[in-house]
């Protein structure tokens, strides 16, 4: 997040909404997928909210491997499909229990390209890769899940596709659907809504992507945030005053530092407190122009647990992402891809979490918000690879090479945006002493490769090919 209002920063239930109907991009060529011999899973299904009404509801998991091969379960997708309480209901996703733990379960909404009378919307259960893989015959175990309304308004059950208040003992449930890599083995979804999400890839193809290829790279190679270099190659370090985050915080272009680890140059983005808005400073960097769209994005970032020095606590955002600005409340041409990593929680969250959430719009006061987003509690201190590609059709994100979560078309971007890095602090109520204290983050590369679809593997071999040049810097993308 970047020149948001400080009302944003009061999304206590990360609000999920639908918007259908967003402009078709130019399209780029995508494949799709079809099981690999020996692939196959079953879901069994159960209920403990039965009622045609209830405050949230509680669709119960089991997903057994009826292939003879092991399954990685980073590669399942299960989908509920459900029918939204009004145009503008928005939803939470919960995981109370599961076997294998609730951090390796992720949970993301999603809307339906053709509504029906008993769906317009799903949610969509993954894996992370800790959860590990599943061996022919093996099931998941328990997966006690649930979802409801950001207001906790009552749910009316009765209209959903995939629910059934009988069912409350685990049987098959064919009204649930199944996907490994992108390719469906189990159920029947509402008519004329097929999942057809693509296999995650991992190794380039064997044709290069056509198209596009226009090419931004910085390894930030600076020697401090008043390097020539640094605003020349087009980067704003933030000065100006304003939200997210602490209301009176500052943005200080004095803690974007940079210094050298293990022979490459990194960027390290301070902020840190004392417990009050005067004593906070946040951090930002960005580009100074706006003309990124399709394509994709990638960078090797540092997020942190722990602060440098002083008490812990504190709930602190660190980004990565994408954005342009909100020329008017709920304004339909708004577009933001975030990287969100929030080590001590915040937004009702208690403990370390992983965001991607793609935005179509908002309405800062009172607050109404348009996106999807995906999630992972579970700590990633140290180095990763982030990637997000933005196509003609979908939102994808990766982390470390692995699919992370894939978002709607009604999230697409219909204008040009900004590449940003920020770190700042929610509020002071995580931690309330007055002890000074610090938190970095710390950024490795940046990639931009205008309209085309990268895999990660292709975005760590470009990469390479760049450093191994000897290019720490080129910027190909023209202007919008």
């Amino acid at each position: 997040m970047s020149t948001r209002t400080t009302s944003r920063s009061t999304r206590a239930a990360l609000a999920l909404t639908a918007l259908a109907g967003s402009a078709a991009l130019a399209a780029l060529p995508l494949t799709t997928a079809s099981a690999a011999p020996g692939d196959g899973l079953a879901v069994q299904y159960r209920t403990s909210a039965s009622g045609a009404t209830a405050d949230q509801s509680e669709p119960w998991f089991k997903v057994r491997n009826t292939g003879t091969t092991a399954v990685e379960l980073s590669q399942v997708k299960i989908r509920y499909y459900f029918k939204a309480d009004s145009p503008t209901a928005s939803y939470r996703f919960a995981c109370s229990w599961a076997v294998k733990g609730c951090a390796v379960v992720t949970g993301t909404f999603g809307t339906l390209a053709r509504p029906t009378a008993t769906a317009d919307r799903y949610l969509e259960i993954g894996f992370t890769p800790a959860a590990g893989s599943l061996a022919p015959g093996a099931d998941t175990g328990d997966m006690q899940l649930r979802f409801y309304q950001a207001g906790w308004q009552p749910l009316n059950q009765s209209d959903d596709y995939s629910f059934s208040g009988a069912q409350t003992a685990y049987a098959d449930w064919s009204k649930v659907t199944a996907q490994i890599a992108g390719a469906a083995v189990w159920g029947t979804a509402p008519a004329g809504n097929e999942p057809t999400d693509p296999p995650t890839p991992t190794d380039p193809p064997t044709d290069p992507p056509t198209g596009g290829g226009q090419t931004l790279f910085d390894d930030f190679s600076y020697t401090s945030h008043t390097d020539p270099a640094l605003a020349s190659h087009g980067w704003n370090v933030r000065s100006n005053s304003g939200g997210p985050g602490v209301p009176g915080a500052t943005w200080d272009p004095s803690k974007v530092t940079f210094a050298t680890q293990n022979g490459s140059t990194v960027m390290n983005l301070e902020t840190s407190s004392a417990g009050t808005g005067s004593t906070t400073v946040h951090t930002e960097v960005l580009t100074k122009t706006s003309k990124f769209r399709n394509g994709t994005y990638a960078a090797r970032v540092r997020f942190s647990d722990a602060p440098k020095y002083g008490p812990d606590g504190d709930r602190v955002v660190q980004t990565f992402f994408t954005i342009n600005d909100l020329k008017a409340p709920m304004a339909d041409d708004y577009a933001e891809y975030d990287f969100e990593y929030l080590p001590n929680g915040g937004w009702g969250e208690p403990a370390n979490i992983l965001y991607t959430t793609s935005w179509e719009t908002y309405n800062p006061d009172p607050w109404q918000a348009v996106n999807q987003h995906s999630e992972s509690r579970t700590s990633y201190a140290g180095w990763h690879d982030l990637v997000v590609t933005i196509d003609n059709s979908r939102i994808t994100y990766y982390v470390d090479g692995a699919l992370f979560g894939t978002h709607d078309a009604a999230y697409l971007p219909e204008r040009p945006m900004s590449i940003n890095f920020n770190q700042w602090l929610i509020d002071l109520n995580g931690q309330t002493s007055t002890t000074p204290r610090a938190y970095d983050q710390q950024v490795d590369y940046v990639l931009h490769v205008k309209d085309q679809v990268l895999t990660p593997a292709q975005v760590a071999a470009k990469v390479a090919a760049l450093r191994g040049a000897g290019t720490s810097f080129v910027d190909e993308v023209p202007a919008s």
